[in-house]
């Protein structure tokens, strides 16, 4: 059987972690600092995270972890950014999902 496309690349997974961050980023910056739709916008990629790690039979050694916490980090901060962003520039009211606001743009083009 063929490796997945992940398998033992820290810079695969990082890249993903990063990227699946996102969203959770963009619904972060849109919610009151410290509730609970705050905390749930930050903790729950956490089990994905885990769930590349294992299939990606990456490991749990030291010098993995500050690679794949920077990723998680800079994705929640571009998520952020990128709300922040899109609320300084459109005229229409934004939601909490970023894959509703994309796709509602679209549909208003």
């Amino acid at each position: 059987m063929e490796p997945h496309f992940l398998y033992g690349s820290p810079k695969k997974i990082a890249f993903a972690v990063l990227i699946l961050n996102i969203p959770f980023g963009y619904w972060r910056a849109n919610v009151a600092r410290f509730s609970l739709e705050w905390i749930f916008a930050i903790h729950i990629p956490v089990p994905f995270i885990i769930a590349f790690r294992i299939f990606a039979e990456l490991g749990w050694e030291f010098h993995t972890f500050p690679i794949l916490i920077a990723a998680f980090f800079i994705g929640q901060f571009i998520g952020g950014k990128f709300y922040s962003y899109r609320k300084n520039t459109d005229k229409f009211p934004l939601t909490s999902c970023l894959v509703w606001d994309i796709v509602r743009e679209k549909k208003k083009d």
